[in-house]
């Protein structure tokens, strides 16, 4: 990925192509859905901080197919744009709000993240409707571990934790799971072993850092419906 030449194309409004070096960039932005069903783990190939913002290469992997300049990837969860595309690597430019809100900055090169492109009109939604905004950043408070599953139990933050009900939808770091039970203020979540070995799921411990996402029916609800005492 050549940063120097990604950094300097966000000062240009229009795309620019570099003949005979295969480097494209973009710096529109989209509206997409995405369904909390993984289609693979990424790579960080590069990162670099400057002026508040944050810029990560990932190498996107069997994601690759059929992606484009501008396109919407949810990428732990996170709805980015494609601002560079360089083979199988993307290029993804975070400003200080996505920052404030999400834990990207903890990234390091070579870590994996949970990788989903975008719904196409007539896809198959195998999840529940995730639209890639973060709500906030929970905290493990314990990993439980037998031969059938492991339980994962998750601190919610306020303004996750109020959109929350039994057996209802989480997305956790992009990966769409049901509520297995809620206590104040946390939650936890039953990962089957596929679950574990095709996400990054599989390698959180007490005190990892997750990407939260509250389900959309119950913030449409709760933005659409008068407030009762």
């Amino acid at each position: 990925m050549r940063v120097a030449w990604w950094r300097s194309a966000f000062a240009q409004p229009e795309v620019v192509k570099l003949q005979g070096v295969g480097l494209q960039l973009a710096g529109s932005e989209t509206e997409a859905m995405f369904t909390g069903i993984v289609e693979t783990m990424g790579r960080v190939t590069r990162r670099e901080e400057k002026s508040g913002a944050l810029w990560l290469a990932i190498d996107l992997g069997a994601a690759v197919g059929g992606v484009r300049l501008g396109d919407s990837i949810c990428v732990r969860g996170c709805c980015l744009t494609v601002e560079v595309l360089d083979g199988a690597v993307a290029g993804f430019h975070m400003m200080g709000e996505t920052l404030r809100l999400t834990d990207f900055l903890s990234l390091h090169v070579s870590d994996a993240v949970n990788l989903e492109r975008a719904l196409k009109l007539g896809d198959h939604l195998g999840g529940h409707l995730v639209s890639g905004h973060v709500d906030g950043v929970g905290t493990v408070l314990d990993v439980t571990t037998t031969p059938e599953q492991t339980s994962v139990t998750i601190e919610l933050p306020p303004q996750v934790e109020r959109f929350t009900i039994p057996k209802g939808s989480i997305t956790v770091d992009g990966v769409s799971l049901t509520l297995a039970a809620l206590q104040k203020e946390s939650a936890t979540v039953c990962l089957i072993p596929h679950t574990l070995a095709v996400t990054t799921l599989g390698a959180l411990k007490v005190g990892s850092k997750v990407h939260l996402e509250a389900d959309q029916v119950g913030k449409w609800m709760a933005r659409l419906l008068p407030q009762r005492d």
